[in-house]
């Protein structure tokens, strides 16, 4: 495990995450179709072909392909987020070490946690502007849209628990902009994540190779890398 310090956003961090799987993308890395009849898994989606072929370009261009689109959520989450961490500082006493990103001796995946606590935890911070989905993470409780990046950084770091931090700016009158969630490990939802993982990987190597071997390829090819 590699520790890298560049602030989040920096040019340096941007770097470090070129031609890496990483755990904000782990959803799109894991997505796949329905299992048509007879199969027991589905097919690799177009979300998770795109991010394939997007990873595997990254590693032979050594820089990122486009620059980091920033919508007004984003710029707002950045501003928001250290709030969000002070008021976890209060509501729970923990001490938070701030770094840019975390990526496997290898190489091959990056997690960028919003905090390291003591030997055993992580934080990981999610502003939420709209309210739909203020209805729907606070109110009813759905995370699902987070769990594989949190399960990806208690893989890819090996520890315990992770503080799923909500914070909702718009629920300060009442007292609710600060939610947190606990996620412990769980070794099955680990170990399918992990191998889901290895498979994408194996997915953008192939994809790496055929564009370092040859410039056309035949239409039998591409369908099988997508099988």
């Amino acid at each position: 495990m590699i520790i890298i310090d560049a602030p989040q956003g920096s040019d340096e961090w941007l770097q470090a995450r070129v031609g890496k799987i990483t755990a904000s993308r782990c959803k799109d890395a894991r997505d796949r179709l329905k299992p048509a009849k007879g199969e027991t898994v589905g097919k690799p989606s177009s979300k998770c072909i795109q991010y394939a072929a997007q990873v595997a370009v990254e590693r032979i261009a050594g820089r990122p392909l486009d620059k980091m689109f920033q919508s007004w959520q984003m710029r707002e989450g950045q501003t928001e987020e250290p709030h969000a961490r002070n008021a976890y500082d209060v509501e729970t006493g923990n001490v938070v070490r701030e770094v840019g990103a975390i990526t496997t001796d290898d190489g091959l995946f990056l997690y960028s946690p919003d905090g390291l606590i003591g030997d055993d935890g992580l934080l990981e911070i999610k502003t939420l502007l709209s309210a739909e989905v203020i209805l729907r993470v606070i109110g009813g409780g759905d995370l699902s849209e987070y769990m594989d990046q949190c399960l990806d950084g208690l893989w890819l770091t090996g520890r315990k628990w992770i503080d799923l931090c909500l914070w909702a700016p718009a629920l300060a009158p009442i007292g609710r902009e600060l939610t947190i969630h606990r996620i412990t490990r769980d070794e099955n939802a680990i170990e399918a994540l992990e191998a889901d993982l290895l498979a994408f990987a194996a997915l953008v190597r192939k994809n790496e190779e055929l564009l370092r071997r040859q410039a056309f390829v035949p239409d039998a090819e591409l369908e099988a890398l997508a099988a």
